[in-house]
């Protein structure tokens, strides 16, 4: 099972702790911050898989801002930890994988929402291994096999690959896949996504090729 990154956001004391204890158990890396730290968080940590966010007393325009913040950085998916009373007109966002759970869920409950979140359909999946169509991908070794024979990707050309195939169905902006792939730090020109993109469905072959697809006037997607 791929390791995942997971941002926790949150005001008080017990949902912390008890989260806390949850992913403890996970395969995942975690930073966590009170809902003023949020921004900086996301800055931080561009490529994150999962935002875990307690609502405030104001659900719908805090909840409102998070998705915008995260659609801006290219998606994801959120967790929204709510108060029984804020059920009533709670409006989950649907530009987004998202996610509820009641403030006192148990533990159990609060965990495998987090798992369908993070490994959709491969919960309890250990395997390094992605298989599609003709092609395998070890996300341990970073190696590529096509047709049993193995493809030579640069190291980011890799990245980009794997990063599509591990979200499909997703649609990202040039600029979102260089936040995610690259990083912040990278200050070339978003035409440089093109380039790789070339590439990469160069070396997949055109049966391939056809599942990393171009979204005119938005970006790319790996089609699932």
């Amino acid at each position: 099972m791929q390791r995942k990154s997971v941002i926790f956001v949150a005001d008080s004391l017990d949902n912390a702790h008890k989260f806390q204890a949850i992913l403890s158990g996970m395969d995942v890396d975690v930073v966590a911050g009170s809902s003023l730290q949020f921004r900086k968080l996301l800055h931080e940590h561009p490529s994150c898989d999962l935002i875990i966010f307690e609502a405030s007393n104001d659900p719908t325009n805090s909840i409102a801002m998070v998705e915008d913040l995260m659609v801006q950085d290219g998606g994801g998916s959120i967790l929204i930890i709510v108060k029984e009373e804020m059920l009533q007109g709670l409006r989950l966002p649907v530009r987004l994988n998202s996610d509820f759970v009641v403030h006192g869920a148990s533990s159990d409950e609060c965990a495998l929402r987090i798992r369908q979140l993070l490994w959709p359909g491969n919960e309890a999946s250990t395997s390094e291994f992605i298989a599609i169509d003709t092609m395998t991908i070890n996300l341990a070794t970073y190696q590529v096999t096509v047709n049993g024979k193995p493809v030579d990707f640069t190291y980011l050309e890799y990245a980009l690959l794997a990063f599509l195939v591990t979200h499909p169905g997703r649609t990202y902006s040039r600029d979102a896949l260089l936040r995610r792939v690259w990083g912040f730090d990278y200050f070339g020109g978003s035409r440089t996504v093109d380039v790789h993109v070339r590439r990469v469905r160069a070396k997949l072959g055109p049966d391939l090729a056809q599942r990393l697809e171009t979204v005119r006037g938005v970006g790319y997607l790996w089609s699932a």
